[in-house]
């Protein structure tokens, strides 16, 4: 009975791979691939004899069965175009249906895109809240950003060149002018880490075609502009709490970060309440 390994794959310089996922790949019956090209230009560069198959976004599903009959001869490896698997790309279900036949699933550390531009950003990294790609259409995007307007964490946000523009139009209308790390092409020949203000960033990619992928780095909304809830505010939210059947300790903890009320505070008033 084989394992899943969830391989991470260099983002753009070859040389980030570790050796510990070569030998994975090597080693694996199979490797499923969300692109098999792109991944077979891989393979050659380093030697690697390994048979593909793909597993990709409109196949996912009917190519489970088959990923899971390999499963049971030995290991397969699975990848992504670039970075972690299943970070924006196809891998849950494969992973939740693999560990429901019972088979363990293990990953092999590496690249990943969202952790690399925060790292590089020289935005706070204590706490951070990754959104993956934004909403394509102009109202469900300010609807998606304007539901995290409120919080204290940095900001993680992927976007295509060819709506750059109105990502950062739409995030300087509801977030206002905050920090920004605009991360492009990481890790490539071009490279690029564009730091400073969001209304900064929309006059520098104006002025020239913006190309690559980009990763957007977002400074969370500072803890003195983050009003305290009200105690009616307070006292709604841990009641829903409650009724999700969680402790006094889980509540006062997930409340107090986002409130603005002490820990202690929020844990005396949900026994209060009791």
């Amino acid at each position: 009975m084989g394992k899943l390994y969830l391989v991470a794959t260099p983002i753009g310089n070859l040389e980030d791979i570790s050796a510990r996922a070569l030998r994975v790949l090597r080693e694996a019956e199979i490797i499923a691939a969300e692109d098999t090209r792109h991944t077979g230009m891989l393979l050659k560069r380093f030697e690697i004899k390994t048979p593909l198959t793909s597993y990709f976004e409109h196949n996912k599903l009917s190519k489970i069965e088959v990923i899971l009959e390999h499963l049971s001869r030995g290991d397969v490896a699975l990848v992504s175009d670039a970075g972690t698997p299943a970070i924006n790309d196809p891998g849950y279900e494969l992973i939740q249906t693999a560990l429901a036949a019972g088979f363990d699933v293990a990953p092999v550390p590496g690249p990943s895109a969202p952790i690399s531009a925060l790292i590089s950003s020289g935005l706070p990294t204590d706490s951070f809240l990754y959104l993956g790609y934004l909403p394509h259409k102009a109202n469900e995007r300010r609807k998606a950003v304007s539901q995290v307007e409120s919080l204290t964490y940095t900001l993680i946000f992927l976007e295509s060149p060819h709506r750059i523009i109105d990502a950062l139009e739409d995030l300087l209308t509801v977030l206002g002018d905050r920090k920004i790390c605009v991360a492009r092409e990481m890790t490539k020949m071009f490279e690029e880490y564009w730091r400073g203000e969001i209304s900064g960033a929309m006059e520098h990619f104006k002025s020239q075609p913006p190309r690559g992928e980009f990763t957007l780095v977002v400074a969370g909304k500072s803890k003195a502009e983050s009003a305290a809830w009200t105690e009616e505010e307070l006292r709604a939210a841990i009641q829903k709490e409650i009724g999700k059947d969680k402790s006094a300790k889980e509540i006062s903890a997930q409340l107090s970060e986002i409130s603005g009320w002490q820990k202690k505070d929020v844990y005396a008033l949900i026994n209060s309440m009791k």
